[in-house]
């Protein structure tokens, strides 16, 4: 399989339309799942791409403040 075959089943894969998709309606779901899947890559692969999305992975020690126990 190509390169090439793979998008085009994602493509095609993506044009299926969601619930939510379907009761707004499309006027080109291939258009759309192609725009999609193209902000996934970009998003996948630049995870700065999109910052109100991304997850931070910091343990707890990384984010409070130690408490120490009274003497």
């Amino acid at each position: 399989m190509t390169h090439e075959q793979s998008d085009q089943e994602r493509t095609e894969s993506r044009a299926h339309l969601l619930p939510e998709e379907a009761a707004a309606g499309s006027d080109d779901p291939q258009a759309q799942a192609e725009a999609i899947l193209t902000e996934s890559d970009i998003r996948e692969e630049d995870q700065n791409a999109a910052p109100d999305t991304v997850l931070e992975h910091r343990t707890s020690e990384q984010t409070a403040t130690p408490i120490e126990p009274p003497d």
